[in-house]
């Protein structure tokens, strides 16, 4: 068990080693916690008690488990459970673990440790806190060299006219 790596959040792309395409995981086990989400409306942390489908297609495709003549039956997963989970915290909402981006979900066709998280779901988003610290801090010229003000520099060379001449 490894407790390493990123949360897992709502809309984090997951693939099945036995099926041919990915599929989104859809958190619907708790509805009060969130990820890198200031808003608060669309990253819900994703726990170990997401089971059954919990895939916004419900389907990896054509599962290479389940031949079919010349082709392979449709991808139904069935999570039973899911391993390599962050067992330090437990959800009061539902009293699950969060995933990680290395937890892997055993499935009742597939078997244990075929559902793998290729993305984790979290995307960074700016908020205006970040800019008001940015405004705050000193820039990387005046830490280099506290004597020279960066503003009169640039000052003085936008008033410099360079003029070219062509030969």
């Amino acid at each position: 068990m490894s407790n390493e790596g990123k949360l897992v959040c709502h809309n984090a792309e997951c693939e099945c080693e036995h099926g041919n395409i990915p599929d989104k995981l859809t958190v619907t086990t708790q509805s009060k916690r969130y990820i890198n989400d200031p808003d608060g409306s669309s990253k819900l942390i994703a726990t170990n008690k997401e089971i059954g489908t919990p895939f916004e297609k419900k389907t990896f495709g054509q599962c290479k488990l389940q031949p079919s003549g010349f082709s392979y039956k449709p991808c139904q997963p069935m999570i039973t459970d899911w391993e390599d989970v962050y067992e330090n915290i437990t959800l009061e909402d539902n009293n699950g673990n969060p995933l990680l981006e290395g937890s892997k979900a055993i499935c009742s066709i597939a078997g244990v440790g075929c559902v793998s998280i290729t993305f984790h779901g979290q995307t960074a988003a700016p908020i205006a806190q970040n800019f008001e610290q940015e405004e705050q801090e000193q820039d990387t010229a005046s830490q280099v060299n506290p004597l020279v003000k960066p503003s009169a520099v640039l000052q003085s060379l936008a008033e410099l006219q360079i003029q070219a001449k062509k030969i």
